[in-house]
Formats: C-alpha cells, structure tokens, sequence
C-alpha cells in the first residue's frame, strides 16, 4: 500500500486529531525524500504498537531509558514505508513476544510528539518531532518477557486501569488513553456481529 494513501485514509476524530493528520501529511508531502529516516532531523516518522491481551483489560508496557517512563513500544522507520510491519518488529524487539497480531490492521492513532533534546549512544539528538503511526497490537500475557537493554530497563503487563499511575508522561497519558478506548469500542463493535 502506498505510505501517504494509508496516513490520508485515516479516518481522523475530532479536531486536534484532524489537525495534526493534516500537519503531519503536509510535512510529509514537503519532504518525501528523508521523512521515513532520521536524516530529516526536524520531523520524522514514528511506528509504535499499544499492546493489549486479547480481552483488552491489561496491557504490556516498556520501560523506556531515555523517556524515564512506562510507555508503548515503537520507533523509526528508517526507511520502511511499512508502518504495520514496523510497530510488530519494534514490539518482538522490545518485548521478547512471538505471539503477536494487529488487532485490525489499520491505523488507530496519528499524533505529533515533540522529543527533547536528549543524548543516544554518547551522541546529541536535537529537539525534533516525532510523527507518529500507532496500531493497536494483541498478545497473549503468557509469554515470556524480555528487556531490550540499549533502549528499555522492564517489561511488564499493568491492568488498563493502572496507566495514569504508571505513565509518567503527560503528554502520552491522553494518547494512550484515546488508544485503550478506540480498542475496547472496536472489541464491542466486534462482539456484536
């Protein structure tokens, strides 16, 4: 699938969300050579994957390094037009998971997520924007965990209900949140048919 048709077809809600798809394509739109890689050091975009158990009430959080926080899983493209294929790399890669699937397949989320300055590897990364592609990942909680030393320091399973009391980023909380409750409404919707 084409990486812009897939962003452009996401059904934004609501007016920060709409806003912020239609920043997040003119960006990309402006910068097609280097969106998809770290060299476009301004802006660039992001896969991650919220992961939830199958009957959506815990969900698997990483211990991010440079964050200081409980967060999802994700990164760079660095080049993958893939956004799905992204976020399921990232989060085996994260979390040690085998079993893992995409709850429907489409894109839950886009948000612009600004990233301070910090140092990686003994090497500065200015401030910059992290255009951000998320998907609601499923997994079951019997398998085992696994950190990812050079970028997180735990993996663990929280109930859903947990998450203000472990997010200990502001920003992410109401992200987070929109994610959690997009799932469950997408869970009942299914259960339904």
């Amino acid at each position: 699938m084409d990486w812009l048709k897939e962003l452009s077809d996401f059904a934004a809600q609501g007016e920060v969300e709409q806003a912020e798809q239609r920043v997040l394509l003119e960006y990309c739109r402006a910068f097609p050579q280097n969106i998809l890689t770290r060299e476009n050091e301004f802006a660039h975009l992001t896969s991650s994957g919220f992961i939830l158990n199958p009957s959506l009430d815990w969900m698997l959080m990483v211990y991010h390094n440079i964050y200081d926080s409980w967060s999802w899983s994700g990164g760079h493209c660095d080049g993958d037009p893939d956004f799905l294929a992204v976020a399921l790399r990232e989060a085996r890669e994260e979390t040690g998971l085998t079993e893992l699937y995409p709850q429907t397949g489409r894109i839950i989320s886009l948000d612009l997520l600004p990233v301070n300055g910090h140092w990686k590897r003994g090497k500065y990364v200015c401030p910059h924007l992290h255009l951000s592609v998320a998907y609601l990942l499923i997994a079951p909680e019997d398998q085992p965990l696994r950190v990812k030393p050079d970028e997180n320091s735990g993996v663990a399973w929280f109930a859903v209900d947990e998450l203000e009391k472990i997010c200990g980023e502001p920003l992410m909380l109401p992200v987070y949140q929109k994610i959690i409750r997009r799932a469950q409404e997408q869970g009942r919707a299914e259960n339904r048919i």
